[in-house]
C-alpha cells in the first residue's frame, strides 16, 4: 500500500512516515498541501494521505477540498492529523471529504485503529 504524509513539520512527517512504514506502507512526504497535491497527481494508487490542517501555501482543508473535487481520487482515504480539536473544525474536515480525523498528540495505537476503520490494515 502507498501513503503520502503531508505536514509542514519535518519531525511530524518523520514520526508518521516511520509508523506507516512499520505497518507496511510505502511512504512519500510533502511539506504543504500544494506540494502534496502535486505528489498525489504524479503518483498512482495512493491509498492513504495523512494531512495536517495548519500549513503554509495550501492548508489541509484546502487540500482535502481539492482532492475531493477530482473524482480520480475517490478511492484515496484522507486522514486529517492535526492539533485542531474543536468540534466545528472536525465537522468541517469530515464534511469536506476527510475520511478520518486524528488529534495531535497521538499514539501508534490511534493510527492503527483509524487504519482498521479505513480497512487499510491486515
Amino acid at each position: 500500500m502507498r501513503a503520502l504524509v503531508i505536514d509542514d513539520s519535518r519531525a511530524m512527517r518523520m514520526i508518521l512516515a516511520k509508523m506507516l512504514r512499520e505497518l507496511g506502507f510505502e511512504v512519500s512526504e510533502a511539506g504543504h498541501g500544494q506540494e502534496g497535491l502535486e505528489r498525489l497527481r504524479s503518483q498512482s494508487n495512493v491509498d492513504l494521505v495523512t494531512v495536517d490542517w495548519n500549513m503554509p501555501v495550501m492548508n489541509g482543508l484546502e487540500f482535502v477540498t481539492a482532492v475531493r473535487a477530482d473524482h480520480a481520487n475517490d478511492s484515496t482515504q484522507l486522514m486529517m492529523v492535526t492539533t485542531e480539536t474543536e468540534l466545528h473544525q472536525i465537522s468541517k474536515a469530515l464534511e469536506s471529504g476527510a475520511n478520518e480525523y486524528v488529534m495531535k498528540p497521538f499514539t501508534r495505537d490511534v493510527i492503527e485503529d483509524k487504519l482498521r476503520l479505513l480497512k487499510l490494515t491486515a
